[in-house]
């Protein structure tokens, strides 16, 4: 019924009538998203009625009333088929001011249309496949570009950009030739990362540092959203830029670390919303060539330097202890270095482990990019060394339990989800410079025998990346405790009572061929397959790997 009168009046009336109509229907289905399917022929001929409404001079509220019914209905894929034609996008193109290379944004009543356009190209475009098809032969990547450097410093047009960035994201989401159009013939880097800039109204204080104020406001909803999808549309553009391989693509990965930086630093007007930003912030740096990650941290300031040095003067010269106490609470430094945004991205971390859920898709990606750090980054990885494995004292529990951020790596080793175990193991394994005794210090056996097993180091050894050689210092806690410590749970446990100590040697000898005949009997069902190490540490089944070991040492007496 709503569709038949709107029809009749967009069909029939003038400006004021269609724009009341309209605005009726709006109010009504502003949260309508499943539509009836008897009325689909309806809402088609709507869609029409409401194009030709807009080739025609009509009011600026009466052209908002009709984009705002036509982003209603073209939520519904099944009506855009017909619609979806290059007149019709050529109209909202010329609406959204995208067709126009010169004019520039002043008149500020035009603002609502334009924005309207963009949000009913946004739904168009991911509902329709001609219409995706049309954004090709259109241009309209070039297009939207051309719009966002009109309105790149212009902070109170912030809708127009949110809305031009959205569609931007689409585009590349949707077509890969995209992505490679905006990478090298828009230079769509620069001016995503200018953009990221004038929302955080980055003001820098050297090549890749800029000056964050701690106690400043947050940042406004607007300029979030705006952020957001400058970062996921980024995140498209860059989404295969591994390698490196001219200088001035170095320096601009650099600069969009740096800002980066800036973003982890800052936080949005909402819990939820800094969650969000910081979470588009990680999945855009695990996209950067790891050898430009190095501005994630830069050295103190000399006003940081200055306040770390008066802290410290405050104490009384024989307070040797509360210095040593005051340097290691100061997670923020390590060894010279600001360490702000490494803090945050472990904080980050833990709060998605505390989350206990779609570890895959909101975990994986902060423990991924912390070990690329971590592997090619020598400060990175001792300053995280230092907050996620801390030299152990207390050796009472077993790795996995507990609150720590260790307890919690640890527990995740074992997770039902291969690739979360994997990443997390990956992560502690990394932070041990890749040795398999430091390993096991923190891990115990058991936890870490997945890792091992896959990295053929079952029988010790280390990783293929070099480390630097400095030594791991054990407390005296745990060198007392070392001697008692279970090798396979990682804890310290009481000495247990031998239960063969008692046995004659009769019944030792039964005991002993009870269990042979046992794991015979599983064997021979294929319920249990003994296996064996190879010479190269990766484990096989064990007549595989024992007949390997016969073929070594004939090898060795022949050459004797």
């Amino acid at each position: 019924m709503d569709e038949e009168r709107a029809l009749y009046i967009v069909r029939a009336g003038e400006a004021g009538a269609i724009e009341r109509v309209l605005r009726d229907y709006s109010d009504k289905h502003r949260a309508t998203f499943k539509f009836e399917p008897t009325d689909e022929d309806k809402r088609k001929k709507l869609c029409e009625g409401i194009f030709k409404v807009l080739v025609r001079d009509i009011p600026t509220t009466c052209q908002v009333s009709c984009l705002e019914v036509l982003r209603i209905l073209s939520r519904d894929k099944k009506i855009l088929v017909p619609v979806t034609t290059k007149e019709n996008m050529q109209i909202l193109l010329r609406l959204a001011k995208l067709n126009e290379s010169d004019d520039s944004l002043e008149k500020v009543s035009e603002f609502p249309v334009i924005v309207e356009s963009l949000k009913c190209l946004c739904n168009i475009v991911f509902n329709s496949q001609m219409a995706q098809q049309l954004s090709l032969e259109l241009n309209l990547a070039a297009k939207l570009c051309n719009l966002l450097r009109k309105c790149k410093d212009r902070k109170f047009i912030n809708d127009i950009k949110c809305f031009d960035l959205r569609l931007l994201f689409l585009l590349s989401l949707l077509h890969t030739d995209i992505r490679s159009q905006l990478r090298y013939e828009l230079q769509g880097l620069p001016l995503l990362t200018q953009i990221l800039e004038s929302a955080f109204s980055i003001k820098w204080t050297d090549e890749y540092e800029s000056a964050v104020d701690h106690n400043g406001p947050p940042l406004s909803p607007q300029e979030t959203d705006c952020a957001i999808e400058a970062l996921k549309a980024l995140f498209n553009v860059t989404v295969d830029s591994w390698k490196v391989h001219k200088e001035s693509d170095s320096h601009q990965f650099r600069v969009m670390a740096a800002v980066l930086r800036h973003c982890l630093l800052i936080v949005g007007p909402t819990e939820d919303k800094t969650e969000e930003l910081h979470s588009n912030a990680v999945n855009l740096l695990s996209n950067v060539p790891v050898s430009c990650l190095d501005v994630l941290i830069c050295p103190l300031t000399h006003e940081e330097t200055a306040q770390e040095a008066t802290t410290l003067d405050e104490l009384p010269s024989d307070k040797t202890a509360e210095k040593e106490t005051v340097l290691k609470n100061n997670t923020m430094v390590y060894n010279g270095m600001n360490m702000e945004a490494i803090h945050v991205l472990l904080s980050f971390m833990e709060k998605r482990i505390d989350k206990g859920s779609s570890y895959r898709e909101g975990l994986t990606p902060v423990l991924s990019l912390l070990t690329e750090c971590s592997r090619a980054h020598r400060n990175i990885r001792k300053f995280l060394k230092d907050q996620v494995l801390p030299p152990l004292r207390d050796v009472t529990n077993r790795p996995e339990v507990g609150s720590t951020v260790r307890n919690k790596l640890v527990r995740l080793m074992t997770h039902v989800d291969l690739g979360v175990k994997q990443i997390a193991a990956e992560f502690l394994f990394v932070l041990c410079k890749e040795r398999v005794d430091s390993l096991l210090k923190y891990t115990g056996y058991g936890n870490a025998a997945g890792l091992l097993a896959a990295r053929g180091l079952l029988a010790g050894g280390r990783g293929d990346n070099w480390y630097s050689e400095d030594e791991d210092t054990d407390t005296e806690e745990y060198k007392n405790a070392k001697p008692n410590i279970n090798l396979i749970t990682g804890h310290l446990e009481e000495p247990m009572p031998n239960p063969i100590d008692e046995m004659t040697e009769e019944q030792k000898e039964y005991e002993a061929m009870k269990l042979v005949n046992m794991l015979d009997k599983l064997s021979r069902e294929e319920l249990l397959k003994p296996m064996g190490l190879k010479p190269d540490g990766t484990i096989t089944p064990l007549e595989e790997a024992l007949n390997q070991y016969s073929v070594i040492e004939e090898t060795s007496s022949d050459t004797d």
